[in-house]
């Protein structure tokens, strides 16, 4: 009876081994029957190969792991490859021991004997995986690209750039391919160029500007870059002239001080201890975050010549401060603050109308810190108007003005000790010199005249040398 009892355990014992053999062959053979796919991210965001370019491609499988990566480029039906690559195994039933992988891949298209145009970038990561009889899950990926090797080239289609220091210009230039940037680098300054001013889109028109710091020997070039990254780059003839500005003392009095301080509070609270102290925040801090949310504001620009003709002024005003005055503040004898005034201060009576100068869109209209109730008027190509210290705006943001509107009243809002305009011109984020834009025969040199001439070249069908 015992041995029968001790046999019956066995055979049970047996069984559910068995079972538990059974079970976990089960579990591994469903584990290593995984069907996902392996993942593969490639870092690439314009689809061009330029002359020696790096790319990332990242591949990883969670489950069973990465058996194998290959990559090739395919152009005129010859294959190149980049990338091939086996992974380690833990053992038979173990899968990969890598779950995840990052390549960086330089190609140099010369290099490798692949000339420029189309090709065919093409991916496969397997894993370990028993799928596909024990060949793993694959994942296959195909990425039209692009090879250019060749700098765009630039074709200067404007001969003459005369600026005065703190004034503008234009330079018109025709590139050879589409490009993700074109401009003008004056010193450290960037002035983007535009295309839509001509029907042929690859003439660009661009508007730049020596800041009232900059004159003679200061470095100007145009430079273009291409979807591949491809870079290329060229001077032009031009001749700057310098400019002296006026230097102006203003006496902060106490008065002044306890009538505009409390405006600030309102709109930008200040922790400062005496008048004086936050005076000196205003004039220095606030001064610079307006300039900073007034480069933001001309970022995006409308491809619309909206202007027409010289800017107007404001009427049967007198002028009281000049474009570039560098200013010294003093309170009770010291000089406690240094600035410069970039723009025109213009008077008339209290609360004048304030026409637009110019026909344009505005950008921003309310309050702005030292210059109060503010206008900012896009006239198109990086171009603008800007109107400020008014007592009362009169248009919103979106609107088209046409040249004359009334946009506001004169006030002396923000930083202004009485009532006026403080007009300002911007090329792109530079303030510029407003005289020349009133100034027609300006104008007419110095802009419409290019303009013509590069449309003259196009109706006769010759090209510019």
């Amino acid at each position: 009876m015992l041995k029968a009892k001790k046999k019956n355990i066995a055979l049970r014992l047996i069984a559910l081994g068995c079972c538990s053999v059974i079970l976990a062959a089960g579990w591994l053979l469903l584990k290593r029957l995984e069907g996902e796919k392996p993942a593969l991210m490639l870092e690439l965001p314009s689809g061009h190969l330029n002359l020696s370019q790096t790319i990332s491609v990242t591949v990883s499988d969670e489950n069973s792991g990465l058996r194998r990566i290959w990559i090739g480029l395919v152009k005129d039906k010859r294959e190149v490859v980049l990338l091939d690559k086996n992974f380690p195994a833990t053992g038979f039933s173990g899968g990969g021991k890598i779950h995840k992988a990052t390549f960086k891949i330089k190609i140099e298209p010369k290099e490798i004997g692949i000339t420029d145009g189309k090709a065919i970038l093409r991916m496969v990561v397997r894993d370990f995986s028993w799928r596909k009889w024990w060949r793993g899950n694959r994942t296959y990926i195909e990425k039209d690209v692009t090879i250019d090797t060749k700098p765009p080239q630039i074709d200067l289609l404007t001969r003459v750039h005369n600026l005065s220091q703190g004034g503008a210009g234009l330079v018109i230039f025709r590139i050879s391919e589409p490009s993700i940037a074109q401009g003008v680098y004056v010193g450290e300054n960037y002035f983007p160029g535009h295309a839509g001013y001509f029907k042929d889109p690859s003439i660009i028109i661009a508007f730049f500007a020596l800041n009232y710091k900059q004159g003679p020997g200061t470095k100007v070039f145009v430079k273009v870059t291409d979807y591949a990254g491809n870079v290329g780059r060229t001077g032009f003839p031009h001749y700057f002239r310098r400019k002296a500005f006026k230097k102006d003392v203003i006496k902060i009095s106490d008065r002044f001080l306890n009538w505009k301080m409390p405006e600030f509070d309102v709109e930008t609270p200040l922790d400062s201890p005496t008048p004086i102290d936050k005076f000196l925040k205003v004039n220095r801090d606030i001064r610079k975050a307006n300039y900073r949310q007034i480069t933001r504001l001309v970022v995006k620009t409308d491809n619309i010549n909206y202007w027409d003709g010289p800017f107007g002024r404001l009427p049967k005003s007198v002028r009281r401060a000049g474009f570039a005055d560098h200013r010294k503040y003093k309170y009770k004898g010291p000089v406690i603050d240094e600035q410069v005034h970039l723009g025109i201060d213009l008077a008339s009576v209290v609360h004048s109308p304030v026409p637009a100068s110019n026909k344009g869109k505005v950008v921003f209209a309310g309050s702005l810190g030292i210059y109060g109730k503010t206008v900012l008027l896009d006239h198109g190509f990086g171009l603008f108007s800007m109107y400020a210290h008014m007592s009362a705006v009169n248009v919103s943001e979106g609107q088209i003005v046409a040249k004359g509107e009334i946009i506001g009243r004169t006030g002396n809002t923000g930083l202004a000790g009485g009532d006026h305009l403080h007009f300002g011109m911007l090329v792109n984020d530079t303030f510029v010199n407003p005289v020349e834009w009133w100034d027609a025969a300006w104008i007419k040199n110095n802009i419409t005249a290019k303009i013509e001439a590069v449309s003259d070249l196009k109706r006769n069908g010759s090209s510019h040398k």
